[in-house]
């Protein structure tokens, strides 16, 4: 066995940081959600039967936002979107033990490029609705478990980012700056590590609002928290990111991230306010039928009695 700076070596068998850190994220994120779904009363097992059905789901997601959405450098290398459509571009892929290559279409070859994380959480809970389908479950109440398991899988997978030597910002001065190979000499922002930081902070606000405010959230707010908090966390880092895909001369990811941010937020007071309203009406009747029924509640005929008195006269 050897370990060089991308993986371990096992014989024929490579493996590498980058995929054991995503396959680790994706298994302690399931892990909470199936925590999650114990707490609420679900058959936990549901998560796990459901996890392949996520891999698959994000994994393409993330694959088609990567070919729809190249960075400039991988436009330079030649690796473009119309290059990734051709599927007579074609490369190679070794089957380790038996030694076996097989000829794929480079879109298929995910290590070809990369992936993409807004694809991937697009991918991976489209695969949840479909799950939640199959198994007649509430896809908005399961979207709420995942939220804080999809937070806490990105903040493992992002030290990925960093074992590949991608994702970094700017070049800083900053004590805390990294070096890339590419670059020497020179330090950059650690973009990872703030996402990672920010993801952490993410699935740590989610899991608190859920039961914080679990009276007053209907079913489906976690999930659009996240919407909020992901978007914004995405947005601000942008700016000091390099190599972030263009269309129409805007960065992509930026923009998606703003169109996110702002239909989540419409959604959520859309909803609250409906309820808001719902609550005033309620209200407002309640109100105007206290009249009537202290009117009927009260004495029909209270002369009758004093006219008795008066004819009886007192007793002796």
């Amino acid at each position: 066995m050897t370990i060089d700076q991308f993986g371990i070596h096992l014989g024929p068998l490579y493996l590498r940081f980058y995929g054991l850190i995503l396959v680790t994220g994706a298994f302690l994120g399931a892990y909470l959600a199936s925590l999650q779904a114990k707490r609420k009363g679900h058959n936990p097992d549901l998560v796990w039967d459901g996890m392949l059905w996520v891999l698959i789901g994000g994994i393409v997601g993330a694959r088609l936002w990567h070919i729809f959405t190249p960075p400039p450098s991988m436009v330079a290398q030649g690796l473009t979107t119309a290059t990734y459509l051709n599927l007579t571009n074609i490369t190679s892929l070794t089957v380790p033990l038996i030694n076996l290559t097989i000829p794929i279409p480079i879109a298929f070859a995910v290590w070809e490029g990369g992936l993409g994380i807004p694809g991937a959480v697009a991918g991976g809970m489209l695969a949840i609705y479909f799950y939640t389908r199959s198994i007649k479950a509430n896809f908005a109440e399961w979207a709420d478990m995942a939220a804080p398991a999809v937070a806490l899988g990105q903040t493992i997978g992002r030290w990925g980012n960093f074992v590949n030597q991608e994702l970094y910002g700017q070049p800083t001065t900053l004590p805390w700056g990294i070096t890339i190979d590419v670059f020497p000499g020179q330090k950059f922002h650690p973009l990872f590590l703030y996402e990672s930081i920010g993801n952490l902070a993410i699935c740590i606000a989610l899991l608190y609002i859920g039961r914080r405010y679990a009276e007053r959230l209907k079913t489906g707010d976690v999930f659009l928290f996240y919407l909020l908090m992901y978007p914004a966390l995405r947005f601000f880092l942008e700016f000091i990111r390099l190599d972030s895909a263009q269309i129409l001369k805007l960065n992509a990811n930026q923009t998606l991230m703003a169109i996110v941010f702002v239909a989540a937020l419409g959604l959520l007071l859309t909803r609250h306010n409906a309820r808001a309203n719902r609550a005033a009406r309620h209200t407002t009747a309640a109100v105007e039928s206290a009249p009537a029924s202290a009117e009927s509640a009260a004495p029909v005929e209270p002369a009758a009695s004093i006219e008795t008195a008066s004819t009886t006269g007192p007793s002796e």
